[in-house]
């Protein structure tokens, strides 16, 4: 087995296990008594771990190399899994363990995509099997946590030890990956470092941000607001169908690479569209109380994000310098993880008015929102300035 199949089976892995509690997320607010607000927290508290990791993790490998870094969060990701066992009597100890779970994407995410990249040497391609990883990760581990907390014992428990068992697989292999980044190679600096050459810092605001935030807005409002809305309509199987609806929206990212490869520097904002057709068809289904729209809206977002996160990836790999190619990754990521709050957001906008009505006026701003902001992208002026980032 070669050292980038090894290490995309590690990514592969921890991705899978990010996912797990998120059909389970209907079982933990009967068990705990979750209201909307703290459903949805308890879901966007994964970035809050995301996100310091991401900015420090990045500046972190550049310095003392990527296996240094990527290994005791990896370990960590098993930890984590073991901790969830406790989650289904504890509110605090479920936040925490999303806490702990996002830290450990953070850090594993936009390290081990900067150490694929190093190993394969071709931005696109690692792109691609980037975001295949991912994608095929956060895909089945909700499908199968869905399906064993439906009709399964145990179901805030077997899915766990699924991912444990998994994860020692990912942790066998991780020895015989080589370290990429050279001693001569590794450079000291600020403790955060954005990694933005100081020649492309507008493309990457103007272009590059937008479409990161799009990477995860789309699933995480197919996987949480959706699902939350139209439970009502789908008595005796919402956790299967929400781990089901998660498994289409993120394994429809598969789907994507290809796609990106030929639209180009157009993949962001195609992804952007495709994501705003998404929502419209979502705002139809919740008017309708149609359960069974989920189905192609899931995979309206999760093309979306798929081609946001491919053509991101690879402005980033254009972007990077090779001294800070961790650094940027990490910037990167962590823009893409602010989508994270969107379900949060939209939940405290809906105010007093829960289900339809709350939810039907700031669905319907977003996608108008990132309707416009895939036109700006789009239009020749953005296209020429993405054109000269390279």
């Amino acid at each position: 087995m070669s050292p980038v199949t090894r290490l995309w089976v590690a990514v592969f892995v921890v991705a899978f296990g990010t996912n797990v509690p998120t059909p389970l997320l209907l079982v933990y607010r009967d068990e705990l008594g979750l209201s909307s607000d703290a459903l949805t927290g308890a879901f966007a508290v994964y970035a809050a771990g995301l996100v310091p990791a991401l900015l420090l993790a990045g500046p972190a490998s550049d310095r003392f190399g990527r296996r240094p870094v990527v290994v005791p969060f990896v370990v960590l990701s098993v930890v984590t899994s073991l901790l969830f066992l406790g989650a289904g009597s504890s509110v605090l100890l479920l936040f925490v363990c999303r806490f702990l779970q996002g830290a450990v994407s953070g850090v594993v995410f936009s390290v081990g995509t900067a150490w694929l990249a190093e190993l394969i040497g071709d931005a696109g391609r690692s792109a691609r099997l980037t975001t295949a990883a991912l994608s095929a990760g956060w895909a089945l581990g909700p499908c199968l946590s869905g399906v064993l907390a439906q009709w399964l014992p145990w179901p805030t428990v077997l899915p766990y030890l699924l991912h444990v068992a998994l994860m020692v697989v990912g942790l066998a292999l991780l020895p015989r990956v080589p370290e990429t980044l050279a001693v001569a190679d590794r450079r000291r600096g600020a403790v955060v470092n954005l990694g933005v050459p100081s020649a492309a810092r507008w493309p990457f605001l103007l272009v590059v941000v937008p479409i990161a935030v799009g990477v995860f807005t789309f699933p995480s409002i197919a996987v949480t607001v959706l699902p939350l809305l139209l439970t009502p309509t789908m008595p005796e199987i919402a956790v299967a169908i929400t781990g089901f609806v998660a498994g289409v929206t993120l394994s429809s990212g598969t789907l994507a690479p290809p796609l990106a490869r030929r639209l180009g520097t157009a993949a962001g904002p195609a992804g952007l569209g495709l994501g705003a057709a998404g929502l419209g068809l979502a705002l139809l289904g919740v008017g309708l109380h149609a359960w069974p729209v989920l189905i192609p809206t899931a995979l309206l977002l999760g093309v979306g994000y798929g081609l946001c996160l491919a053509g991101g990836l690879t402005l980033v790999g254009e972007l990077a310098s090779p001294t800070a190619r961790g650094a940027l990754t990490g910037t990167f990521y962590a823009c893409a993880y602010l989508g994270f709050g969107v379900p949060l957001l939209l939940s405290v906008i809906g105010g007093a008015n829960r289900g339809v009505l709350g939810f039907a006026g700031p669905l319907a701003g977003l996608a108008v929102l990132v309707a416009v902001v895939a036109a700006v992208l789009a239009a020749p002026r953005a296209r020429a300035l993405v054109s000269r980032v390279g």
